[in-house]
């Protein structure tokens, strides 16, 4: 049970660096790795940053969540599996539908 831990926590740290980067840095983590593709610098929707944004925040909330009731199998934090992709589904509706960019 430590070890499941402590291999969790050591998995947890770039998984947390990187989505904390994507939320301070939203069109250097879209292009990651496809800049090559392009000739001039692409201009990224002001939507498509918001939802990146939107997604490394709630990610950083949910996967707590996640890692905590699968390892300890707290079985009402299970539920929390069924509800992040909902949270995902509807904020991306929210944030595609908005018309405050057109």
């Amino acid at each position: 049970m430590a070890a499941t831990i402590f291999f969790t926590m050591v998995i947890m740290v770039p998984i947390y660096a990187l989505l904390i980067w994507t939320y301070y840095e939203p069109e250097e983590s879209i292009l990651f790795g496809s800049r090559w593709m392009y000739k001039e610098e692409p201009e990224i929707s002001s939507k498509a940053v918001r939802y990146t944004r939107f997604v490394s925040i709630a990610s950083m909330i949910a996967i707590p969540f996640a890692v905590v009731s699968l390892i300890l199998e707290i079985y009402v934090l299970r539920l929390v599996l069924v509800v992040i992709p909902i949270v995902f589904i509807f904020g991306g509706l929210k944030i595609f539908t908005d018309d405050r960019d057109q």
